[in-house]
């Protein structure tokens, strides 16, 4: 929600398509997701930018590796961090710029599958909760986008929003969000 009250246009965008695809006076349904492109990327982009966890859980090297010209020993313990994949400027333009339209198009899911986004981990340690993070967070954001229009606390505009990230086994932002749901 942050990034989206950060970049209002890019809220426009995703309110105009839950309009377009179910209408005003209804309510956002589960069945619905999968016929909201623009919201499927935009929860994409944001765990890109704002995995929830930003070091995945440790693994041990099974045998000596050379990576860049780097030998890892066997058995040393190595962490895997999401945060700094889904920022790599090698495979992201404008890594740091919020931008849902990179995923349009792109047939890349968040179940590990592609190395690039791993906000849930891959593998025999993918997070177990990822079936359901998935359904909530779509069916979530998309009924909040829906049913309000928000206004940020006084003072605040989207361009002096503070996006700064509080980084600890989990990541948050370092100051809440204070926005305020208005009936539409």
């Amino acid at each position: 929600m942050s990034e989206l009250l950060h970049n209002p246009e890019k809220l426009l965008k995703a309110r105009m398509e839950l309009l377009q695809t179910i209408g005003k006076d209804k309510q956002v349904k589960e069945s619905d997701v999968s016929r909201l492109p623009y919201l499927q990327a935009v929860v994409k982009e944001t765990f890109r930018l704002h995995p929830a966890v930003p070091f995945l859980l440790p693994r041990r090297v099974e045998g000596d590796t050379d990576i860049a010209g780097f030998t890892v020993p066997k058995n040393t313990q190595v962490l895997v961090n999401a945060w700094a994949i889904g920022r790599d400027p090698n495979t992201w333009e404008n890594p740091n710029s919020f931008v849902p339209e990179r995923f349009l198009g792109l047939d890349m899911g968040v179940k590990g599958q592609n190395f690039e986004l791993i906000p849930f981990g891959a593998g025999r340690r993918i997070c177990p909760g990822l079936p359901l993070a998935i359904r909530m967070v779509h069916l979530m954001l998309a009924s909040l986008i829906h049913s309000y229009d928000w206004k940020l606390e006084d003072g605040v505009t989207p361009e002096n929003m503070n996006m700064e990230e509080s980084f600890g086994l989990s990541l948050q932002k370092a100051q809440p969000l204070q926005a305020l749901p208005v009936r539409v």
